[in-house]
Parts: structure tokens; C-alpha cells; sequence
């Protein structure tokens, strides 16, 4: 569904969808003022990691650190969104010193503010999506459990889609420069594990696995991030440390082709349907029609004997021989009659005289 440019969700949503969480989430954590990536191979790269880390933790937790504690993930989740809300304004804060010196500032307050809003939701939804848990857990009132429980219910998935749709975006800082979301991924994807490294936190598995578990995502996404910048710089020469009013703006979808007026033109359709039959019978050829045959039978003979000679005289009848006393077209006599002395082999000379 296309979306409407200027509305956070580009008119998308319906009532029916609220009950989606999935979908609710897809509209908020990804608006319409976010612009399309240029890169679609990177994008699924990215989906991809996502996914292999979900699976990789959800296995490390059930399998090999002997259980999977929905508090240590609301915790760390937690964790992740305070350490989001305070590294990524200090993080766009440096960029912007570095693009201040080549270009003005002033025209990219507004999506700098919406970001900041698509990040302020998130550790919203977060937050609200905690204390639904700890309510749950809190209470034994079994109308309160069910009111919450069902509340709580699509808050996870609905955090849990928002999570995916802002690991790809993050949180919209495409709007502000295009290498953004690859240099906040990176930084944040390696504060977040190297605490774990220097406190020794090893979530239950070995020095060896433990170590690989945790460098696993910052040096994937680090990887992709170089990647993603590398493309950018070679085909559409966007650079980092270059002001995002420098860049040439990037290719857009095709546009339609305007309506080619009439001029004559051999390959250039007439106006009007191609496909409405002319006026009157559809089966009956119009005036005029170049293929329309004669009048008459077309396939009926000629006017007249159709083995008549053809107007006009072709040919001369032979003169009558004299004292024969016929006379062509008038009739009497004979053409063949006998000669002078009646005999009729008498042989007759072939002209008269």
C-alpha cells in the first residue's frame, strides 16, 4: 500500500489493523518520512543478521546457558535503550560539528527531530512493555492478570517488531545523512558488548564461545556497516564526513511518461478508446471503408451473358459472297449458299472482289 509523504504513518493504518501488533509496528517504527534505501542487497543482509542473532541468543539462553529468563532479556533490553538514548544524540551531535564546517545546519533540524522522536517511542514502548511484566508478576488478582497479560502480550510483539524495523532504519537517521544508520549501528553494536568483555559477563558459556558469542554481533554489524559505506561512496559518491546538502540527490523511481499529444506520427495511437467500436451496428462496416466491396453480390457474375463478347465490336464478320443474299443483321440468304452454277463444292474464292 503506497504511502501519503508528510503523515507519520502514511495513512496506512485501519481500525481493523489495531489489532495487529505487527502491523502497528511497521507504521510507527517505520514512517513514511524515512526515505527508501538504495540499496536493497544491504537491506537484506541486514534482516538477515537480525534474524541469525535472534536465533543465536534465543539457542545460546535455552540450550547452553540452561534456560531462557524473560526478566535478563527485559533487562538487557532495558539496558540497550539507555545506552541508545545517550549515545546516539552524542554520536549525531559529533557529525554535526564535523558537517558544520562545509554546510549550514539549519535544514536538517527537522529530520533530526524526528528521529529523536522514533527514538524517544522505542525506549517508550520499552519501558511500558517492563512494567506490564513486573505488574504481571507483582499482582495475583486474576482479572488484573488477564487485562495485563493480554496487554502485554502484543506490547511484546509489537516491541519486538519495532526492534527489527529500527535495527534497519535506526530509528530514521537515513532522513539526515545516508551513512548515519551504518555509523550509529556500529558504535552502539560495540558499546553494548565490550562491557560484557571488561566485567567478564559471559552469560554462563566458556571463556572460548563466550568471547565469540559476544563479538559475533558487533563484528557482523561492523562488517556490514563498512560494506553498506563502501557502496554508498563508490556509486552514488555519498561520504561520511561530507554535509548531506553536497550529495547529488539520489535516483528515484521512475516517473510515468507524459501523454504524447497527436502529431502524426506513425507508431502514435489516435485519440479516444483503441477498443470502442464505431457508432451504430458493430458489425456494420462503416462508410467509406477502404475494405468495404462493392455493391452487388461480390462473388455474383458479371452484368450481362457471362460469355458475351465484350462491348464493342472485336472483330468483323466476313463479307457475304455475292449472289449469296445474305446480308449479316438483316437475315435472308445464306452465307454458305452454292456458287453461280449451283454446285455446292464449287470452289468459291475466299474475298470478293
Amino acid at each position: 500500500m503506497a504511502r501519503t509523504p508528510g503523515r507519520w504513518t502514511g495513512g496506512t493504518l485501519t481500525a481493523r489493523d489495531v489489532l495487529k501488533p505487527h502491523k502497528v509496528a511497521d507504521a510507527v517504527f517505520h514512517p513514511a518520512w524515512i526515505p527508501p534505501s538504495l540499496d536493497p542487497a544491504i537491506d537484506r543482509l541486514k534482516r538477515i543478521r537480525v534474524i541469525a542473532g535472534a536465533v543465536a541468543s534465543i539457542g545460546v539462553y535455552t540450550v547452553l546457558a540452561g534456560g531462557f529468563d524473560v526478566t535478563e532479556l527485559l533487562e538487557n533490553a532495558l539496558t540497550a535503550s539507555a545506552v541508545l538514548l545517550l549515545l546516539t544524540p552524542v554520536t549525531v551531535g559529533v557529525m554535526l560539528l564535523v558537517w558544520r564546517r562545509t554546510g549550514p545546519l539549519r535544514q536538517l533540524r527537522t529530520p533530526l527531530l524526528n528521529s529523536l522522536a522514533l527514538l524517544l517511542l522505542f525506549v517508550g514502548s520499552v519501558v511500558a512493555l517492563a512494567l506490564f511484566v513486573q505488574t504481571v508478576n507483582a499482582t495475583h488478582n486474576p482479572l488484573v492478570i488477564i487485562g495485563v497479560g493480554i496487554t502485554m502480550m502484543w506490547m511484546l510483539g509489537f516491541v519486538a517488531r519495532g526492534a527489527f524495523r529500527v535495527t534497519g532504519n535506526f530509528f530514521g537517521t537515513g532522513a539526515v545523512h545516508r551513512c548515519l544508520p551504518a555509523l550509529l549501528a556500529t558504535v552502539t553494536s560495540w558499546l553494548v558488548a565490550v562491557p560484557d568483555l571488561v566485567t567478564g559477563d559471559l552469560h554462563g558459556l566458556g571463556l572460548t564461545f563466550g568471547v565469540v558469542f559476544i563479538l559475533g554481533a558487533p563484528v557482523t554489524v561492523t562488517g556490514i556497516a563498512l560494506l553498506e559505506t563502501g557502496r554508498l561512496r563508490r556509486r552514488y559518491g555519498i561520504r561520511l564526513g561530507a554535509h548531506p546538502a553536497a550529495h547529488t540527490p539520489a535516483p528515484g523511481p521512475v516517473p510515468p511518461m507524459p501523454p504524447v499529444p497527436p502529431s502524426g506520427h506513425p507508431h502514435v495511437p489516435s485519440q479516444g478508446h483503441p477498443y470502442v467500436p464505431s457508432q451504430g451496428h458493430p458489425h456494420v462496416p462503416s462508410q467509406g471503408h477502404p475494405h468495404v466491396p462493392s455493391q452487388g453480390h461480390p462473388y455474383g457474375p458479371p452484368q450481362g451473358h457471362p460469355y458475351g463478347p465484350p462491348p464493342g465490336v472485336p472483330y468483323v464478320p466476313p463479307q457475304p459472297h455475292p449472289g449469296s443474299g445474305f446480308v449479316p443483321g438483316q437475315g435472308g440468304g445464306s452465307p454458305y449458299a452454292p456458287g453461280a452454277d449451283g454446285n455446292p463444292y464449287t470452289p468459291q474464292p475466299p474475298y470478293g472482289p
